[in-house]
């Protein structure tokens, strides 16, 4: 439900901007979480950006985004634990599906799966909570990312050329 408010959201966003600030917003809307590139690239496109200009933006904004909570790690991890206590520890929802790829997969297939099964942000933290690498966990997750923005791209440039909106 979040993910569709989210996409209401960020197709409004783009609606009311115009030139190259549309792209600017892709990159910073591919920063915020719940948005995302899973939500902004697919309303990008929709809304008539080029692709491979929106896929680049939001790529962009979602490995600025993960550089800096690799860089601010320790302090988040601190905030995370005031705020929720044990939370980081349960075995359920997104944070037990995230643990059990990570266990099963290692770093590369969790830079795969992670977005997906946890949300970009907190993969990207969860990946530099347990592998203590920063620069390994970065560029790891950027293949990560960027095979899913060749995914998402690519699925909706399709999408919209089987409904014949393209």
């Amino acid at each position: 439900m979040s993910q569709a408010i989210a996409f209401v959201d960020a197709a409004g966003a783009l609606e009311e901007t115009g030139g190259i600030l549309r792209y600017v917003l892709v990159f910073l809307l591919a920063m915020v979480p719940a948005v995302e590139p899973f939500v902004v690239i697919p309303a990008a496109i929709g809304l008539g950006l080029d692709p491979v200009a929106t896929g680049a933006a939001a790529f962009a904004g979602s490995v600025t985004a993960v550089c800096l909570i690799v860089c601010f790690q320790e302090w988040l991890v601190r905030w995370w634990r005031r705020r929720f206590g044990g939370a980081e520890d349960a075995d359920d929802g997104r944070t037990g599906r995230a643990r059990r790829a990570w266990e099963r997969y290692g770093l590369a297939g969790f830079s795969v799966l992670g977005p997906i099964l946890a949300g970009i942000h907190f993969a990207a933290l969860l990946a530099a909570t347990i592998d203590g690498r920063p620069r390994r966990v970065v560029a790891w997750l950027a293949v990560g990312l960027g095979a899913w923005t060749v995914v998402l791209v690519g699925g909706s440039v399709a999408g919209l050329s089987v409904l014949g909106l393209s």
